[in-house]
């Protein structure tokens, strides 16, 4: 069956139709990194005002499904089938675990299930928890797939949660000198643990470090045309302003009309400067 041409590339090489279906597969991210280089990228969902999610006493954060669709969830699974290890964060799994969040830890598409094989890769990648609290449960599912798991926080973290995840048998990655995780030494960690491909989950304060420290390599992002408005709510980053390292450049730009229905999305990819960007450990 022939795949619905339905979305319109920008840029580069303007108004040619394309598939959303494989769209993200084919930029072949599993051979873009090396142990001593490697290539690490971000997927995030805004709106048109900034908005990636939404706060609130009832839910804590949220993304409003009305700007979710599926074409988006399809290329953030493109992007996970692609990845060695994915980063996310305590404050995901404690929301997973109260059920305010959906699993996004395992690829579940029978499709990409066989393209991981296919490429040599393992059925499900390696996840690192990053956290400062150590205070989180961990998912069934990690477990019922075999997924190896790595725990990352500062060395000023609590001994006391410490030698809890070490007496259950889990690895700390110690990458921050405060209680905090940071960019540079998780990334350096991760590269000496022979990571290639690393996949960042996680929420705007991990964008931050990478893109401050100099580990991001691409980032993907969809803009949905709507403005949600909310007076308390994420955006994608949270420190203090950047300069040049937050200069980013375009590389393609797709837009799918009616999706969300009654608006549009665009699907973007970035690069970084080569400027901005630093081989884990370096100075």
């Amino acid at each position: 069956m022939s795949i619905k041409k339905n979305l319109l590339r920008l840029y580069p090489d303007p108004c040619e139709r394309a598939s959303i279906k494989g769209l993200y597969l084919a930029h072949q991210l599993h051979k873009l990194g090396t142990t001593v280089s490697p290539f690490v990228y971000a997927n995030f969902l805004s709106s048109l005002d900034g908005r990636i999610a939404l706060e609130d006493t009832v839910q804590g954060t949220y993304i409003p499904k009305h700007i979710t669709t599926a074409s988006d969830f399809a290329l953030f699974m493109e992007l996970h089938a692609q990845a060695d290890c994915l980063i996310t964060h305590g404050g995901y799994m404690r929301a997973l675990g109260e059920g305010r969040l959906g699993n996004i830890l395992q690829v579940r598409n029978k499709d990409l299930v066989e393209w991981r094989r296919n490429h040599g890769l393992k059925p499900q990648p390696d996840v690192i928890i990053a956290s400062a609290s150590l205070n989180f449960p961990l998912h069934n599912s990690l477990h019922e797939h075999a997924q190896t798991v790595h725990i990352a926080t500062g060395k000023d973290a609590a001994p006391e949660h410490i030698r809890y995840w070490q007496d259950l048998g889990y690895s700390i990655l110690f990458t921050g000198e405060d209680q905090m995780v940071h960019g540079a030494p998780l990334i350096h960690t991760l590269s000496g643990l022979g990571y290639k491909t690393i996949y960042l989950i996680a929420g705007p304060q991990m964008l931050d470090t990478v893109i401050r420290e100099k580990q991001l390599s691409r980032l993907y992002l969809t803009i949905t045309h709507q403005l949600i408005g909310g007076k308390d709510f994420r955006t994608l980053l949270t420190g203090a302003m950047l300069r040049p390292e937050g200069n980013l450049i375009l590389e393609s730009l797709y837009y799918e009309q009616n999706s969300p229905p009654g608006s549009g999305q665009f699907f973007m990819q970035f690069s970084l400067e080569p400027s901005n960007r630093m081989k884990p450990g370096a100075k």
